[in-house]
């Protein structure tokens, strides 16, 4: 299908994504791993939940850990850019008929909690609560030295419909990859602030998260991760990389946190700021498609991810599938 033409004025306007809710099974090995291994930021913690940030974040948190019984992930936050928008948001999805309820979040203002068409609940707020700069206190910086969140990657079931929603509410395509069989949609990556994504959708079983990514500096951050992780008891959390993806252009490390949560390490992408930037096409077939030095990604990269709390998962509508590693 042809990718439908950007909306420069949507209903609503989205600045960027923000934040994720993550459910875990050991609060305590969650903290070890994303603060003392990836070294994000511990910005509030209670015995149940912990909120964190990465190091330009002016915000509270872009990562909350929860307490629970089963690992899931409960949502994705976005920024809007005034509180008039959370209003206008919430007519939008009221008249998709897709159920949407003010909810309380510590730490932020007026939120907005609802769900995309396939079922991946979403929030939306203007106001979280600022905290002092420390991107220039060097020896805060830790680990990966992640400087920001940076995307979503899901599942989709259809990723033409996900893509027709996401393009509605002023997400641009910037890169897809396109089944030449049936000319569908296999993948597309869609952004808000100005860099290749804020989110991504691949075929799959869905509605689940694939990964969430957060942005360091340049490559050598990432080895330095891996020596990190390979030397104290988290080789087994390495999953694919480091490499450079042909879609992006960026150098990437996937790992998984203690509970099977994806979290991918990114750099070097590029600027998409240019309203009529055409996007990239991409065969699925490609071998550098996925890798630009032709490495195909693990069967685990394309079957695994974490489900959404209380969302049921179905089979994709697309069958065509892409070069996986033996």
């Amino acid at each position: 299908m042809p990718l439908p033409d950007p909306v420069l004025y949507p209903p609503f306007n989205i600045i960027r994504l923000s934040h994720v809710e993550f459910v875990v099974t050991d609060l305590a090995a969650s903290r070890a791993f994303y603060a003392d291994t990836l070294g994000l930021l511990v910005t509030h913690e209670t015995d149940e939940r912990i909120t964190l940030r990465a190091m330009e974040e002016r915000g509270h948190h872009c990562i909350v850990l929860q307490q629970g019984g089963e690992a899931s992930a409960n949502v994705l936050g976005f920024k809007v850019f005034a509180e008039e928008e959370l209003d206008k948001a919430k007519a939008y999805f009221d008249g998709k008929g897709l159920p949407t309820s003010w909810v309380e979040r510590p730490f932020q203002g007026r939120t907005l909690l609802t769900a995309d068409i396939h079922g991946i609940p979403l929030e939306f707020y203007f106001a979280m609560d600022r905290l002092a700069p420390v991107h220039q206190q060097y020896a805060l910086y830790k680990g990966v030295k992640a400087l920001r969140i940076d995307h979503f990657n899901m599942f989709s079931v259809d990723v033409d419909q996900a893509v027709a929603f996401y393009n509605e509410i002023g997400f641009r395509t910037t890169e897809y990859t396109e089944d030449e069989d049936t000319k569908r949609l296999w993948a597309a990556w869609m952004h808000r602030k100005g860099g290749v994504h804020d989110i991504a959708f691949t075929n799959g079983r869905g509605p689940r998260l694939h990964h969430t990514a957060f942005w360091v500096a340049n490559p050598l951050n990432i080895i330095d991760l891996l020596d990190v992780m390979s030397t104290t008891g988290y080789l087994d959390n390495i999953e694919r990389g480091p490499g450079r993806h042909g879609i992006s252009n960026a150098f990437f490390l996937y790992v998984r946190d203690p509970d099977g949560h994806r979290i991918e390490i990114y750099c070097s992408d590029y600027q998409t700021v240019d309203p009529d930037l055409e996007p990239i096409k991409w065969d699925l077939k490609d071998p550098q498609r996925q890798t630009l030095w032709g490495a195909p990604a693990p069967r685990s990269w394309f079957e695994e991810g974490s489900v959404f709390t209380g969302q049921a998962v179905s089979e994709p509508t697309l069958e065509a599938q892409p070069i996986i590693a033996p």
